[in-house]
Protein backbone atom coordinates (compact mmCIF):
# COMPACT_ATOMS: atom_id res chain seq x y z
CA UNK A 1 0.00 0.00 0.00
CA UNK A 2 1.24 3.74 -0.86
CA UNK A 3 0.25 6.85 1.45
CA UNK A 4 0.60 9.94 -0.24
CA UNK A 5 1.42 12.32 2.31
CA UNK A 6 0.05 14.96 0.48
CA UNK A 7 -3.46 13.44 1.21
CA UNK A 8 -2.66 12.78 5.31
CA UNK A 9 -2.94 14.75 8.27
CA UNK A 10 -0.15 15.95 10.64
CA UNK A 11 -0.89 12.86 13.12
CA UNK A 12 -1.08 10.16 10.22
CA UNK A 13 1.84 11.03 8.53
CA UNK A 14 3.31 11.19 12.20
CA UNK A 15 1.88 7.72 12.76
CA UNK A 16 3.53 6.27 9.76
CA UNK A 17 7.19 7.32 10.38
CA UNK A 18 7.11 6.85 14.00
CA UNK A 19 6.29 3.49 13.69
CA UNK A 20 8.32 2.82 10.27
CA UNK A 21 11.19 4.33 11.45
CA UNK A 22 12.49 1.88 14.69
CA UNK A 23 13.84 2.01 16.89
CA UNK A 24 13.85 5.75 17.50
CA UNK A 25 16.49 6.80 20.27
CA UNK A 26 15.27 9.37 22.89
CA UNK A 27 16.86 12.61 23.84
CA UNK A 28 16.01 13.71 27.14
CA UNK A 29 16.63 17.40 26.86
CA UNK A 30 17.51 19.22 29.76
CA UNK A 31 17.73 23.42 29.33
CA UNK A 32 17.31 25.86 31.61
CA UNK A 33 15.78 29.72 31.80
CA UNK A 34 15.56 32.25 34.79
CA UNK A 35 16.15 29.32 37.21
CA UNK A 36 13.80 27.00 36.15
CA UNK A 37 14.99 23.57 34.41
CA UNK A 38 12.82 21.88 31.59
CA UNK A 39 13.30 18.35 31.25
CA UNK A 40 11.27 17.09 27.89
CA UNK A 41 11.86 13.86 25.94
CA UNK A 42 11.99 13.83 21.83
CA UNK A 43 12.33 10.93 19.74
CA UNK A 44 13.12 12.97 16.83
CA UNK A 45 16.60 12.66 17.32
CA UNK A 46 19.51 11.38 15.62
CA UNK A 47 23.37 11.86 14.91
CA UNK A 48 24.79 14.19 12.07
CA UNK A 49 28.10 14.18 12.35
CA UNK A 50 31.18 12.98 14.46
CA UNK A 51 33.54 16.21 12.78
CA UNK A 52 32.19 18.04 14.03
CA UNK A 53 30.10 16.41 16.44
CA UNK A 54 26.63 17.42 16.18
CA UNK A 55 23.12 16.49 16.81
CA UNK A 56 20.07 17.14 15.63
CA UNK A 57 16.27 17.15 17.84
CA UNK A 58 13.18 18.18 15.95
CA UNK A 59 10.96 20.37 19.04
CA UNK A 60 7.50 21.17 18.37
CA UNK A 61 5.24 24.03 19.21
CA UNK A 62 2.22 23.64 22.89
CA UNK A 63 -1.08 22.98 22.27
CA UNK A 64 -1.52 26.75 22.37
CA UNK A 65 0.83 27.11 19.37
CA UNK A 66 3.61 28.56 21.54
CA UNK A 67 7.18 26.86 21.50
CA UNK A 68 7.99 24.18 23.83
CA UNK A 69 10.23 25.11 26.92
CA UNK A 70 12.81 23.02 25.25
CA UNK A 71 12.97 25.50 21.74
CA UNK A 72 12.18 28.80 23.77
CA UNK A 73 15.10 27.64 26.27
CA UNK A 74 17.81 26.70 23.49
CA UNK A 75 16.46 29.46 21.30
CA UNK A 76 17.09 32.23 23.91
CA UNK A 77 19.98 30.61 25.98
CA UNK A 78 21.60 28.45 23.03
CA UNK A 79 22.86 25.57 25.21
CA UNK A 80 21.41 22.00 26.22
CA UNK A 81 22.05 18.81 27.31
CA UNK A 82 20.75 15.91 26.33
CA UNK A 83 20.40 12.52 28.49
CA UNK A 84 20.44 9.15 27.29
CA UNK A 85 17.87 7.65 28.68
CA UNK A 86 18.11 3.91 30.55
CA UNK A 87 15.60 1.18 31.94
CA UNK A 88 15.82 2.95 35.44
CA UNK A 89 14.66 6.04 34.39
CA UNK A 90 11.67 5.16 32.05
CA UNK A 91 8.78 6.12 33.94
CA UNK A 92 9.95 9.86 35.07
CA UNK A 93 11.26 10.28 31.36
CA UNK A 94 7.81 9.18 30.12
CA UNK A 95 5.91 11.24 32.81
CA UNK A 96 8.35 14.50 31.85
CA UNK A 97 6.72 14.62 28.33
CA UNK A 98 3.47 16.00 30.04
CA UNK A 99 3.15 19.66 29.06
CA UNK A 100 3.48 21.87 31.84
CA UNK A 101 3.65 25.59 32.51
CA UNK A 102 6.79 27.27 31.59
CA UNK A 103 7.14 27.84 35.22
CA UNK A 104 6.93 25.02 36.66
CA UNK A 105 10.07 22.06 36.42
CA UNK A 106 9.81 18.19 35.97
CA UNK A 107 12.47 18.06 38.53
CA UNK A 108 9.74 19.15 41.22
CA UNK A 109 6.63 17.29 39.42
CA UNK A 110 8.19 14.25 38.65
CA UNK A 111 10.95 13.67 41.51
CA UNK A 112 14.36 13.94 39.02
CA UNK A 113 17.21 14.02 40.30
CA UNK A 114 19.98 16.35 38.32
CA UNK A 115 23.68 16.61 39.03
CA UNK A 116 26.01 19.63 37.56
CA UNK A 117 29.09 17.89 35.37
CA UNK A 118 29.85 21.14 33.93
CA UNK A 119 29.24 24.85 35.12
CA UNK A 120 28.82 26.03 31.42
CA UNK A 121 25.68 23.98 30.23
CA UNK A 122 22.10 22.71 32.14
CA UNK A 123 22.63 19.71 34.54
CA UNK A 124 22.03 15.95 33.40
CA UNK A 125 19.99 13.68 34.79
CA UNK A 126 21.49 11.87 37.65
CA UNK A 127 22.62 8.47 36.71
CA UNK A 128 21.87 8.33 33.19
CA UNK A 129 24.60 6.10 30.95
CA UNK A 130 25.46 8.91 29.16
CA UNK A 131 24.80 12.37 28.30
CA UNK A 132 25.97 15.25 25.92
CA UNK A 133 26.65 18.54 26.30
CA UNK A 134 25.51 20.99 23.48
CA UNK A 135 25.42 24.34 21.66
CA UNK A 136 22.81 25.50 20.05
CA UNK A 137 24.02 25.70 16.31
CA UNK A 138 21.43 26.48 14.00
CA UNK A 139 17.62 26.17 12.70
CA UNK A 140 15.97 24.09 9.66
CA UNK A 141 13.39 26.08 8.06
CA UNK A 142 11.23 23.29 6.24
CA UNK A 143 8.88 25.42 4.53
CA UNK A 144 5.72 25.01 6.54
CA UNK A 145 3.98 23.02 9.86
CA UNK A 146 5.01 23.54 13.62
CA UNK A 147 7.85 21.24 13.78
CA UNK A 148 11.58 22.80 14.01
CA UNK A 149 14.42 20.59 13.72
CA UNK A 150 17.99 22.02 15.73
CA UNK A 151 21.59 21.37 14.58
CA UNK A 152 23.54 21.30 18.03
CA UNK A 153 27.17 21.47 18.35
CA UNK A 154 28.00 18.11 20.63
CA UNK A 155 30.66 19.81 23.21
CA UNK A 156 31.48 17.37 25.76
CA UNK A 157 30.15 13.46 26.14
CA UNK A 158 29.56 11.82 29.70
CA UNK A 159 29.69 8.23 29.94
CA UNK A 160 28.92 6.11 33.16
CA UNK A 161 31.90 4.28 34.74
CA UNK A 162 30.63 1.35 34.45
CA UNK A 163 29.70 1.68 30.72
CA UNK A 164 32.70 1.62 29.35
CA UNK A 165 33.84 -1.85 29.07
CA UNK A 166 37.55 -1.16 27.52
CA UNK A 167 38.74 2.58 27.87
CA UNK A 168 41.60 1.81 25.74
CA UNK A 169 39.59 1.34 22.81
CA UNK A 170 36.05 3.14 24.08
CA UNK A 171 34.10 0.38 23.96
CA UNK A 172 30.75 1.68 25.62
CA UNK A 173 28.22 -0.77 26.40
CA UNK A 174 24.71 -0.17 28.05
CA UNK A 175 20.93 -0.52 27.41
CA UNK A 176 19.12 2.70 26.31
CA UNK A 177 15.57 2.82 25.60
CA UNK A 178 14.09 3.51 22.12
CA UNK A 179 11.11 4.62 20.78
CA UNK A 180 8.76 1.82 18.31
CA UNK A 181 5.65 3.32 17.27
CA UNK A 182 3.86 4.17 20.54
CA UNK A 183 5.79 1.65 22.68
CA UNK A 184 9.04 1.56 24.30
CA UNK A 185 12.14 -1.03 24.28
CA UNK A 186 15.31 -1.75 25.98
CA UNK A 187 18.22 -1.87 23.23
CA UNK A 188 20.86 -4.67 24.34
CA UNK A 189 20.14 -7.91 21.98
CA UNK A 190 23.13 -7.00 19.37
CA UNK A 191 23.63 -8.84 16.31
CA UNK A 192 27.49 -8.90 15.05
CA UNK A 193 27.91 -8.23 11.84
CA UNK A 194 29.30 -10.56 9.20
CA UNK A 195 32.42 -10.55 8.10
CA UNK A 196 33.04 -8.93 4.66
CA UNK A 197 34.68 -10.95 2.31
Amino acid sequence: MIFDLEQKTTNEKYKLMAQTIIPRPIAWVVTEDDGVLNIAPFSYFMALSSTPATVMISVGHKSDATPKDTLFNIRKNKKCTICIVDEEHLEQMHFSSKELPKSLSEVEEFNIETTTVLEDFPPMVKGVPAAYFCDFNQEIDLGGGNTIPLILNVKNIYVKDEAITNPERLTIDFAPITRIGKSYARVGDGIEPPKIP
